[in-house]
């Protein structure tokens, strides 16, 4: 059986479970204690310590969009990607967007609103800015799915399940889809699909103890990893000292380091 080492907050890991469920792969997973080295089958499995991670038989991948392409080469039955060239290049691009410049937002979003790392004047201009932003990614993705039912285009897909998790994170975190749209009724209809529910369903139950996560980022037991596009967020956006504190106070960290 397949298994995913995974986290179910995860953006990436949605993307994958979503998958393995619409197309009946079934699979097993497992959460990684990363602050601890994650464990020798974990890392064997990426040893960039990051989830997702698949292990099927002696096959192992890691980064979510290739673990898509492993999924959908292995079982191209249900279609993930549409059928023709263009069709499957516009529906990475949104992938690519969602990946790199809306998780981002909602990343840092969860940083000031559940692990504190900014406060008052600071937080209020982090989040402002943050929902302005999400505003310009959700008006380029309402031109995306235009007059289409899914963003794969008649039925749910790849460009789907890559838009999902961006859009509901920035819901939760008080910045919907605007009243009416399309992107708002897509968002509506995909959320009662099986596997979308869920995805979800699990995603709120590790949610459990949260209150607590102030608290454990400040004494330096919870440690999250700043890379690539959520440092740029932070650089961009006027963030530039949340991440000089968490690095001396050892409480943010970055890729590690590979042999």
């Amino acid at each position: 059986m397949v298994k995913l080492f995974e986290h179910p907050l995860s953006p990436y890991v949605h993307k994958v479970k979503i998958a393995l469920l619409e197309k009946g792969i079934p699979f097993e997973t497992a959460v990684p204690d990363i602050f601890a080295g994650g464990g020798a089958e974990f890392s064997a499995a990426n040893p960039r310590l990051e989830i997702p991670a698949l292990v099927d038989g002696d096959v192992k991948v890691f980064d979510s969009t290739i673990i898509l392409e492993y999924l959908e080469d292995k079982w191209p039955k249900p279609a993930m990607l549409p059928e023709s060239p263009a069709e499957r290049a516009r529906v990475r691009m949104i992938e690519e967007i969602c990946d790199t410049y809306y998780e981002a937002i909602n990343w840092a979003l969860y940083e000031i609103r559940f692990f504190k790392r900014a406060t008052g004047a600071l937080a209020e201009t982090l989040t402002a800015k943050a929902g302005e932003q999400i505003a310009g990614v959700n008006a380029r993705l309402e031109r995306e799915l235009g007059s289409r039912e899914y963003f794969n285009g008649a039925a749910f897909g790849w460009g789907d399940l890559s838009v999902l998790p961006a859009v509901n994170a920035a819901a939760l975190n008080g910045f919907p889809p605007q009243a009416g749209s399309g992107l708002a009724r897509w968002l509506d209809r995909v959320r009662e699909r099986p596997s979308i529910q869920k995805v979800l369903a699990s995603a709120a139950e590790s949610m459990a103890g949260f209150e607590m996560l102030p608290q454990l980022v400040e004494s330096g037991q919870f440690v999250r990893e700043y890379r690539d596009h959520r440092v740029e967020w932070m650089l961009r956006s006027g963030a530039t000292q949340v991440v000089l504190d968490g690095m001396a106070r050892r409480n943010i960290r970055f890729s590690v380091e590979l042999a």
